[in-house]
């Protein structure tokens, strides 16, 4: 699976009960956390704004857990990307290029931009785009 960033902020900065099952999931095992080097720098963009308020001991808490959860990868340099519907919000593309080079079968979002591509990527045959609370309402099963 491929969580984007405001779903590795509710995982491991703000608790959210939505999440929960994720967690456990991942420090179990049950579950693989996909990234790659776009993501990461989004993360630690985003580990700097502002209204998050977070000192360097934080920011570096946050990217070691990152690191510790996320299984990195990272498509072949010879390798086209794969052909996929456009996001609304372009800075969410690098997920479902993600998603569709790692042959992930779910990109977990909130981000409504992500959610609303659900139905065409899955007509297409690449993966579904479910919320957490999604996730883990069927029971972990990806």
């Amino acid at each position: 699976m491929v969580p984007d960033t405001n779903v590795w902020l509710d995982l491991l900065l703000f608790g959210n009960p939505d999440c929960q099952g994720l967690a456990q999931a991942l420090c179990e095992g049950r579950a693989l956390a996909l990234v790659n080097a776009a993501c990461a720098r989004e993360w630690r963009y985003v580990l700097h704004q502002p209204h998050l308020a977070l000192d360097a001991a934080q920011r570096a808490e946050l990217m070691r857990m990152y690191a510790l959860h996320g299984q990195v990868c990272e498509a072949a340099p010879d390798v086209a990307p794969p052909v996929l519907p456009r996001c609304a919000d372009r800075d969410d593309q690098k997920f479902l290029q993600l998603a569709a080079c790692s042959q992930a079968d779910l990109l977990l979002s909130k981000d409504r931009a992500l959610l609303k591509l659900n139905r065409k990527l899955r007509d297409a045959g690449w993966f579904a785009v479910r919320t957490p609370a999604q996730w883990d309402l069927a029971a972990g099963q990806t």
